[in-house]
């Protein structure tokens, strides 16, 4: 499935002059659009043009292409992309296998990518590049706040499992880099599993006094539903993707009260996050997710340097990039010098709002300008 959007048409009738760029932009957008993660890609899809939208962004042109979540299709999309459709910059991927086979390759040529979600650990250390920029975070992040959250909390014995992949695998390293108490599991579980039946009897039979689970989309889902049928009585909490407001609805009442970390929540009070909850409400009837905000983020980011340098000249645009010169959804945003994020890092509880609607609020702070364990490799 191929989508050729101009952004210019989405800017039409905005009654905005939008920015005077300095030479039309080409973005080649791969992500999730079908299969058990559309969710992810469809909200980091929806969340990047509107930010387009609503800068005005008239001279930057999308091409959008569905990975299936399959590494090999996704590395063929990329070289149509930048050798057929001469592509500026690539962004959208949400996976981190999928990130690893095409980034390196990219980048390599040349390319911008600017990452809306995938942050695996090797691109933020030893394999980090100058074009490559993540404007999301780095794959440990939100694990490791959850980690200082349950050491706060004093929680004794944990329970913690994730999928066999590249995120996976940070996300557990992660929790564990701040978690000091006893771990009394730790599984990893098929990438795509649908059936947690083993997975739960293990939980059940554990001792933990408390469950961290990163599954991201159709995989939280299936295993929310099921622990919530098991009669395990163990409370969870996970990363914000854990109880992302993509998969809330599928989880239902099962999901209230749980404690989940996160850079960003819907309730989070900056004047442009406001704007940014309110407009993609308006825009497409649901509330924001987490890939929502953070693909916002990077249209944003990129329609601020298109204002500012052209994409042509390499240097001019990748200085414009690195400053960061755009209103973030998060408040303050700033690069470390492997071109990932510093930024805070919340608690939230999973409620329900005055409309009776799954969603988060933050209850707490974590982490207050935190940077990822990585950025010491990297030589930029």
């Amino acid at each position: 499935m191929r989508n050729l959007i101009g952004a210019s048409l989405l800017a039409c009738g905005l009654g905005v002059s939008g920015f005077a760029f300095a030479e039309p932009v080409k973005v080649g957008m791969i992500t999730t659009l079908s299969g058990g993660g559309a969710g992810l890609g469809v909200d980091a899809r929806d969340g990047f043009m509107l930010a387009l939208k609503l800068a005005g962004a008239k001279d930057i042109e999308v091409v959008t292409e569905d990975d299936a979540m399959k590494p090999e299709l996704a590395v063929q999309i990329a070289d149509k992309m930048i050798q057929s459709d001469k592509v500026d910059i690539l962004t959208g991927i949400i996976w981190s296998n999928l990130a690893m086979a095409v980034v390196p390759n990219a980048v390599a040529q040349g390319k911008f990518y600017l990452s809306v979600n995938a942050g695996p650990s090797p691109l933020a250390g030893a394999k980090c590049d100058k074009n490559y920029f993540n404007v999301a975070y780095q794959n440990d992040n939100f694990h490791e706040a959850a980690g200082n959250y349950a050491q706060a909390e004093g929680i004794k014995k944990m329970f913690i499992l994730a999928p066999n992949y590249p995120a996976g695998t940070d996300s557990l390293n992660g929790f564990k880099r701040f978690y000091k108490g006893e771990l009394v599991g730790e599984v990893y579980t098929k990438l795509g599993q649908t059936d947690y039946a083993a997975e739960i009897a293990q939980i059940r039979a554990s001792g933990a006094d408390s469950v961290f689970f990163f599954l991201p989309g159709g995989m939280g889902i299936a295993f929310m539903k099921q622990y919530a049928q098991s009669g395990v009585e163990i409370p969870v909490m996970g990363p914000g993707f854990s109880f992302s407001q993509d998969v809330l609805g599928a989880i239902g009442d099962a999901a209230l009260g749980a404690k989940n970390t996160a850079s960003w929540s819907p309730d989070l009070d900056n004047a442009k996050n406001k704007e940014f909850v309110a407009a993609f409400t308006g825009e497409y009837n649901r509330l924001p997710s987490i890939y929502a905000a953070q693909a916002f983020d990077t249209g944003s980011l990129i329609a601020a340097a298109a204002a500012k340098a052209s994409v042509k000249d390499a240097d001019a645009f990748r200085a414009a990039l690195a400053a960061a010169e755009f209103d973030s959804v998060r408040g303050k945003f700033k690069f470390n010098t492997n071109h990932h994020p510093i930024q805070d890092f919340y608690v939230r509880e999973v409620i329900k709002n005055g409309e009776g609607v799954l969603t988060n609020k933050i209850v707490a702070t974590s982490f207050t300008d935190h940077q990822d364990a990585y950025v010491k490799d990297c030589k930029l």
